[in-house]
């Protein structure tokens, strides 16, 4: 059974939640204890349509707002399909948590309200799914109720996000669903008070998606550790643990090692893949194995194994995109830990260029400093081979986290130009 991923992203009150509990409650996927509050919620509310959105609004300081501020993680399948799906806040100063919840996505729904129409943070949600690549982005045009179901209004707004998409030249498969998630018309069922919309619901989109796209990746391993083992079965045994990052390997597949500051490159061949007591001849992207090499090369944590015809680079600087996740801001000359996989060492904030504007056509503006929730073009100094490629070209081996050396958080997401 496929496993789908989904990131749900909005302004405020545009029923995010709303739009996810309508989705569960349709698909006969909540529980007994979920439908009893559901129906208690809506009775101490006096309201005549159900309260879905205390499924996902689950902190005590949401539903006394009526807002989400956390992500929120919510699990369910059908006969064909297993979600996992991230309700993010929709208030600006939460984008943070969007990134967060749509990090692992592979799809992303947005919701615009149909009395509105885009908002800032519409264009900030589409450009943040833009640049973490993700398959697919389903819009929502919710509460179509409030708007009499007008044709009218779901036209302009379509064309409000056409020309969205086409401003950011954006490569990415999108559709437009016209929905009213509080009385469910276009979720799961079908709309009787759209008869002009004929095409998919949401249900049907989500179901229909392809979401495992056959993508040949260059293969790149982290190295976690060395292993060394004397005991029965395992005499005289090295093996390289870690994780497949991108790619596959295979047995007999000549490989190249580099560590540290500018390693050359050593090369060698896989003679065995373990996954813990079993040999196997192939790891692909996500497995976690021991690797054993032909040759005594010395190696440790941090290490990386990459193919002989697709070599990754050693880079003593990097130009990339952060968007950035600490109160506490950022400036030219700051110092931080980089942290990707077991890949992990200081860095230097070499040059703030410019803060991306999502809203303007994909403009930026010169800066000197970085403020909470900025999007902006960066350049780092490593402290030592860094071992990335573009997050273009492989978005498994492009993207870090940036960790203050003094308080240990975690202050930016950033992805390699």
């Amino acid at each position: 059974m496929e496993l789908v991923r989904i990131s749900t992203a909005g302004s405020v009150d545009d029923g995010k939640s709303t739009l996810i509990g309508r989705l569960l409650y349709d698909n006969d996927a909540l529980t007994k204890e979920q439908e009893d509050l559901v129906r208690k919620k809506t009775k101490e509310k006096g309201w005549d349509d159900l309260d879905l959105s205390v499924i996902t609004d689950g902190l005590v300081a949401e539903r006394e707002q009526g807002i989400t501020i956390d992500v929120a993680n919510i699990y369910f399948s059908t006969e064909t399909r297993k979600f996992i799906i991230a309700d993010s806040p929709g208030h600006v100063e939460y984008t943070r948590n969007m990134v967060t919840g749509a990090s692992m996505a592979q799809t992303s729904i947005i919701l615009v309200d149909a009395r509105k129409g885009l908002l800032e943070q519409s264009f900030r949600h589409f450009y943040i799914s833009q640049l973490l690549r993700l398959e697919n982005v389903i819009f929502c045009v919710n509460k179509m109720d409030l708007v009499e179901y007008s044709e009218d209004t779901f036209l302009e707004i379509s064309i409000q996000i056409q020309n969205m998409v086409e401003a950011l030249d954006a490569d990415i498969n999108y559709r437009i669903v016209p929905v009213s998630s509080l009385k469910g018309d276009n979720v799961v069922k079908k709309s009787a008070n759209m008869p002009w919309y004929s095409r998919e619901t949401l249900n049907e989109l989500l179901h229909a998606e392809k979401t495992n796209k056959t993508e040949k990746l260059p293969f790149r391993f982290d190295v976690q550790q060395v292993n060394h083992s004397q005991e029965n079965g395992f005499v005289d045994y090295r093996g390289l643990a870690g994780r497949v990052v991108s790619g596959e390997v295979s047995v007999g597949d000549r490989i190249v090692i580099r560590q540290g500051h500018g390693s050359s490159n050593l090369e060698s061949i896989v003679t065995e893949i373990r996954r813990f007591t079993e040999s196997i001849d192939t790891a692909q992207a996500g497995d976690s194995v021991s690797i054993s090499i032909a040759d005594e090369i010395d190696i440790s944590r941090g290490g990386v194994l990459s193919s002989k015809e697709n070599l990754v680079e050693a880079q003593s600087s990097i130009s990339t995109t952060v968007v950035w996740m600490d109160e506490s801001g950022g400036q030219a000359g700051a110092k931080y830990l980089l942290k990707v996989g077991s890949r992990e060492f200081p860095i230097k904030v070499e040059a703030i260029h410019s803060k991306v504007d999502p809203t303007k056509a994909n403009q930026s503006f010169d800066v000197n400093t970085i403020e909470i929730n900025d999007i902006s073009k960066v350049d780092l100094r490593l402290s030592q081979s860094g071992y990335f490629d573009s997050y273009l070209d492989n978005k498994n081996n492009g993207a870090f986290i940036l960790i203050d050396l003094q308080s240990n958080n975690t202050v930016a997401l950033g992805f390699v130009d």
